[in-house]
């Protein structure tokens, strides 16, 4: 029961003064003589709540923004491009429209039925991000699939720079192998420059760690290049979040294009895209910049020197610790004990082979005199050395000819 019926009735039914109940339910008299006249004009509809909505409000946009708004929504969806409110709030201000608040166009957008609220997700305070301070410092590497019209599927490989995100190459291919992922890495740094590492995931393209298989093409090449190389942590896709984030942008993209037949028409659609992406699209996650302004808003990362190619080996295998040299001379150099020579036959070094030795040489050992108690228990009472049910056992002697 609300508390108006409670006052109403209390002042109707019950014939109590106006100031008695106030005081009673700790309301003003004001207050209650609204209710009570309420009552006498509107009946049973004074026992509901009203909304304390004002009339008016001089701030709100007109019918014509929000016309706009979801205009612009519905257009950038049929596109394939992301159609959120930052984006619409930025293509209003291109196309020279009142552009309200973001969060009044995401009020906009969800009271016209285009954004579900999904309260189960993460929220992104709990991401942990991190970002290249300069390009070329990392770049992002990964595979995605594609399915052609005729029902072929293809590879597609993408390289994103981790600082400016911008899109250093993207390339499609029916499988890719490790000689074509270093034939890609070149001509992006051809046309880009040379990063200073690479972060990847572990497919077999990528790395043979994981299989025992030694190092694939790309590891030799970023070994003689001066390139370093990193992997994300097995079935954690995370880390290498921004190139997985772009997957999801072009496949967006690509699905409201006509689907090609062969790997030259989709070759064509990502060089489309790149130049979309790099010069036109503006970035949420740079401040709304696109990634080729913010490519060229900072000198890029110098990069490690290449190596000579008699460096371009594998590395050692793991050989034990061997004692640094001395420097000085032979004169000063201070004798060492007789533990540490390595030459000693008593104290051979830690790495010495066994001796061998003939069969017949058969170690002797020396012989000790037997206890004459054995060794007491700590639960149980200490034996009595007079007691002669005590057995001992006898030195051993030579026995006589």
């Amino acid at each position: 029961m609300s508390m108006a019926r409670i006052v109403i009735m209390a002042v109707v039914l019950e014939g109590r003064t106006r100031s008695e109940v106030a005081r009673e339910y700790g309301l003003s008299r004001r207050w209650v003589q609204k209710l009570v006249a309420r009552y006498r004009v509107e009946g049973e509809a004074a026992f509901e709540p009203r909304s304390r909505r004002p009339r008016s409000n001089p701030r709100s946009i007109g019918a014509e923004v929000e016309d706009a708004i979801v205009a612009l929504r519905k257009q950038l969806i049929e596109a394939g491009h992301d159609a959120g409110a930052e984006t619409i709030a930025w293509h209003m201000r291109e196309h020279g429209l009142p552009a309200p608040a973001v969060a009044t166009i995401w009020r906009v957008l969800r009271r016209r039925g285009f954004v579900i609220p999904q309260p189960h997700k993460r929220p992104r305070s709990s991401w942990r991000r991190f970002v290249a301070d300069l390009p070329n410092e990392v770049w992002q590497v990964d595979i995605t699939h594609w399915r052609l019209a005729n029902g072929r599927e293809v590879e597609i490989l993408n390289i994103e720079d981790d600082h400016s995100r911008l899109l250093v190459g993207s390339t499609a291919r029916t499988v890719f192998k490790a000689g074509d992922i270093v034939t890609d890495l070149h001509a992006a740094i051809a046309h880009y420059g040379r990063p200073e590492r690479l972060l990847t995931d572990n497919g077999a393209v990528f790395t043979g760690a994981y299989r025992g298989h030694g190092w694939v093409a790309l590891e030799r090449e970023a070994v003689a290049l001066g390139i370093a190389l990193r992997h994300s942590r097995p079935y954690h896709p995370q880390t290498c979040g921004k190139v997985e984030r772009f997957h999801q942008t072009l496949k967006k993209w690509l699905a409201r294009q006509p689907r090609t037949r062969t790997l030259a028409d989709l070759q064509t659609q990502l060089d489309t895209f790149a130049e979309y992406y790099n010069h036109q699209r503006p970035h949420r996650g740079i401040g709304r910049r696109t990634p080729g302004s913010a490519w060229t808003a900072r000198p890029p990362r110098r990069p490690n020197p290449p190596r000579h190619p008699d460096q371009r080996t594998l590395p050692r295998p793991h050989r034990p610790h061997r004692p640094r040299r001395q420097t000085h001379p032979p004169a000063q150099q201070p004798t060492p004990p007789h533990r540490h020579r390595p030459t000693s036959r008593r104290h051979p070094g830690p790495h010495a082979r066994p001796r061998a030795r003939h069969p017949r040489h058969r170690r002797r050992h020396r012989r000790t005199a037997a206890r004459l108690h054995p060794r007491p228990n700590p639960r149980l009472p200490a034996p009595d050395p007079l007691d002669c049910r005590i057995r001992t056992r006898p030195f051993p002697t030579k026995r006589q000819p």
